[in-house]
């Protein structure tokens, strides 16, 4: 399936992004909780580089759901049937998401946590 110009690349990885976000309930997830951290920035209002964090944390999030989704789709593709190996490679797709996911925590807490401060204080 080799594509014939820019544009059709452009088509084609935006239907993948699309269909992530449509089918995935994860990325739904993922999705809401980047909505609400922009508009807790928005709130906050944020400095040029902890709106560069903010945004690198959510898309290494989306990212690493939507590798996920891929590699699923792939052992599934691969295999109908229980194999260890098809298990090994689905729960390391989910590890990596929640190893960002994880990384997005840790930098909200850094990037919110002197707003969070000031709030309470």
């Amino acid at each position: 399936m080799r594509t014939k110009n820019l544009g059709e690349s452009f088509y084609h990885a935006a239907a993948g992004v699309i269909y992530s976000f449509v089918s995935q309930r994860n990325m739904k997830i993922h999705s809401l909780a980047a909505i609400i951290v922009i508009i807790a920035g928005v709130i906050c209002r944020l400095d040029r580089s902890e709106w560069g964090l903010t945004i690198v944390a959510i898309f290494i999030v989306l990212v690493a759901e939507t590798m996920n989704t891929a590699i699923e789709k792939t052992v599934d593709l691969v295999t109908d049937e229980f194999h260890p190996l098809a298990k090994k490679a689905k729960n390391l797709a989910a590890g990596a998401t929640l190893l960002a996911a994880l990384c997005a925590v840790a930098l909200g807490i850094i990037v919110f946590g002197p707003y969070l401060m000031g709030a309470f204080n």
